[in-house]
């Protein structure tokens, strides 16, 4: 903090770097080093989410797959799929098509 910047304006600062409340993060169930979130795609996640101050524990997912759809918020299987449209008429491609 410079001495002549206002406090307002350094504390506004410093909450843009903060991590936002409510984020959440997967966490492997594991004694090993954690790793990437990939490794061991079988092994059960322990959810948190940060509370501004500490990550609180959340929940338990089964195995990656779950845990990404819990953090993104994925209901389901996860597959889009496109809403049912009735199939249009194709015209016959060029002009030296007849009907």
């Amino acid at each position: 903090m410079d001495e002549d910047e206002p406090l307002a304006s350094w504390a506004a600062r410093r909450e843009q770097r903060l991590r936002p409340a409510g984020q959440l993060r997967a966490v492997r169930l594991t004694q090993e080093q954690q790793r990437g979130a990939h490794v061991a795609p079988g092994e059960p996640r322990l959810i948190v989410r940060w509370d501004g101050y500490q990550w609180l524990a959340e929940t338990v997912a089964e195995d990656y797959a779950a845990a990404q759809r819990i953090l993104h918020g994925i209901e389901g299987d996860g597959l889009r799929r496109p809403p049912y449209s009735a199939p249009q008429q194709r015209r016959a491609p060029g002009r030296h098509r007849r009907p």
